[in-house]
């Protein structure tokens, strides 16, 4: 059984305007793998299990079984309806980019009086927080 010693690791990094996140998922059955997403909370679900064939004496039982759950917290900067998710060689790479709203983006100040037609562009900058 999965226990709270049995950690299951990951990475979390930002490439350019998504985050990535990998998690070591050795010997999971793809089809166990559940992946949801509910008020920013990201929820990756799997399962592991081996039972000795018939006949077969086990001697040594390191590898943790059962079910594992792992909860992230994503911040509101970042888009949730636009997460996707790949398994490959026993690592889960989950990428959640950047909401449009949360990107570095110019803003026009106008200078002088609301008629003058002089605009300074500044470029303004909001960092999400990080998953």
């Amino acid at each position: 059984m999965w226990n709270a010693r049995a950690t299951v690791p990951l990475d979390v990094y930002r490439k350019g305007e998504r985050f990535v996140v990998r998690v070591d998922l050795p010997g999971i059955d793809p089809e166990s793998l559940d992946l949801t997403i509910e008020r920013n909370v990201l929820s990756i679900k799997a399962d592991r299990s081996w039972m000795p064939a018939e006949g077969e004496e086990v001697l040594v039982a390191e590898r943790p079984q059962g079910t594992f759950t792992r909860r992230l917290f994503l911040s509101e900067g970042l888009d949730a309806d636009k997460i996707s998710a790949q398994y490959e060689h026993g690592v889960l790479t989950v990428t959640v980019p950047v909401a449009d709203s949360a990107k570095s983006r110019k803003i026009a100040i106008s200078l002088g009086s609301e008629d003058d037609s002089n605009v300074l562009d500044v470029q303004a900058s909001q960092q999400p927080v990080h998953a």
